[in-house]
């Protein structure tokens, strides 16, 4: 039994706090390598954001190599019965997208630190500066198709009466004001909630607590398939992990997202 076992999703510091010596966890820290440097969670090992992405244009959003993966998992100590427990310091983009890389791999033991590193100096929990080693060996990983839609996919779903896309992009960029690729626009009937809006700048950036029905408003609710986007799957890593928190049942993220959806010349577009 893990110590891990009877937390929810999105957990408190101090629930961490307690549990920081479980032999089964793997605290990882998605903040910046200077940031990181400067003080971390203590036992967090950092992976740079940048590690999670393919990072290739015009999609640089994408799923990372296979070999790429398994390399960093590799470096983490992943192993089956790990408990991960993910933060960053800007609200839960790169932590929900870590999160739906966990998916991806198979691997359904993770929590998110709510609020991140801004909620634990909040509480006045201590940092640390050093910096365990990376783990040794090699690693092969299933890679799993259900968290992610693909494009063709996504395009094979409009329209359906139980389709939510969730577009987590910025107002302007979502009615084609500001251009970031060839065509500018949205995905028809996405509906747009921006990933900051999810957050709750009183309480250190944890999730607000009308979430819900927020949601429930816009039409993006439970009984539905819920797809989110945004330019590289960054942001909508929040909003990705916000749907699983709230207990959506199927949830997928669309890791091309616009910077692909944008740039492909027959895919249709609302502005």
């Amino acid at each position: 039994m893990s110590a891990f076992d009877t937390l929810p999703l999105v957990i408190e510091p101090a629930e961490l706090a307690s549990r920081l010596d479980a032999p089964e966890l793997i605290l990882v820290d998605l903040t910046s390598t200077a940031r990181y440097t400067a003080g971390h969670l203590p036992g967090a090992r950092f992976v740079d954001p940048k590690r999670t992405q393919l990072g290739q244009p015009p999609a640089p959003g994408l799923l990372p190599a296979q070999a790429d993966l398994e390399a960093l998992f590799a470096e983490l100590g992943h192993r089956d019965e790990a408990v991960y427990v993910v933060y960053d310091d800007e609200g839960g983009g790169w932590a929900g997208r870590f999160i739906w890389l966990l998916d991806v791999i198979g691997h359904a033991h993770y929590h998110y630190l709510d609020g991140g590193l801004h909620a634990w100096l909040e509480a006045d929990l201590p940092l640390s500066q050093e910096q365990p080693a990376a783990a040794s060996g090699t690693l092969q990983l299933t890679l799993h198709e259900a968290p992610t839609a693909t494009r063709s996919y996504l395009q094979s779903r409009l329209g359906a009466s139980d389709l939510a896309i969730w577009d987590a992009r910025g107002p302007l960029e979502y009615s084609g004001e500001k251009a970031l690729t060839a065509r500018a626009g949205h995905i028809p009937g996405a509906v747009n909630f921006e990933w900051t809006a999810g957050m709750d700048p009183s309480r250190a950036l944890r999730m607000r607590q009308d979430l819900p029905a927020m949601l429930t408003a816009l039409g993006i609710t439970p009984d539905k398939e819920v797809i989110t986007h945004c330019q590289t799957h960054h942001r909508s890593g929040f909003t990705y992990l916000v749907a699983k928190a709230l207990g959506y049942p199927r949830v997928k993220a669309y890791a091309g997202s616009w910077g692909e959806w944008g740039n492909h010349p027959d895919t249709p577009i609302e502005r």
